[in-house]
């Protein structure tokens, strides 16, 4: 499938605001870091948790448990798919239970993939809430889920695909609104 390149929605300032501003919101929400534990789902996930948990250390010093999830087993589309699922470690070196799990993804989109995070959660202990940080929503939700932090809703199409890209693995970063080219 042909992709090109229709607009770039945030660039590297606009997603360390984002993750700043998100920051803040979640230290307010839950008064405080004492029973906060992030979570990020891979791929993309990963990092900005990682970027979310150095914030939030800067403006509360804490050792906030950090854990990485991999979602590949707990996916409902596994039997359609043609290829092989690339499985991947998940490490969550902590007991969840009581906890106000943040759980960090980069694009919010039809839900089953926060879905099939939150049942691969139940694995590693029952928090006391999950809460949803996600960099972009945009929209299409097939499951009755919603962020509580969003970096930038980003309205668009079915036709569009949003792709985060990330220093870390991508070599750039930014938000991309990429268009599938007519067949």
């Amino acid at each position: 499938m042909a992709l090109k390149h229709k607009a770039t929605v945030m660039d590297e300032k606009g997603m360390q605001q984002a993750l700043r501003r998100i920051a803040h919101e979640i230290v307010e929400r839950n008064k405080g870091l004492r029973r906060i534990a992030l979570i990020g789902i891979r791929k993309r996930g990963v990092p900005l948790a990682r970027r979310l948990q150095a914030y939030l250390n800067e403006i509360e010093e804490f050792d906030i448990p950090f854990g990485i999830l991999d979602i590949t087993l707990y996916r409902d589309d596994l039997s359609q798919r043609q290829d092989q699922p690339e499985v991947h470690t998940t490490d969550v070196p902590f007991d969840l239970t009581d906890k106000n799990v943040i759980l960090v993804d980069d694009v919010l989109f039809t839900g089953r993939t926060v879905r099939a995070a939150m049942d691969a959660m139940v694995d590693f202990g029952r928090p006391a809430s999950i809460q949803l940080a996600v960099l972009v929503d945009r929209g299409h939700r097939e499951l009755p889920i919603r962020a509580d932090y969003v970096g930038k809703n980003v309205p668009s199409s079915r036709n569009e695909l949003v792709e985060v890209r990330i220093q870390d693995l991508d070599q750039a970063e930014q938000v991309d609104i990429l268009e599938k080219a007519p067949e």
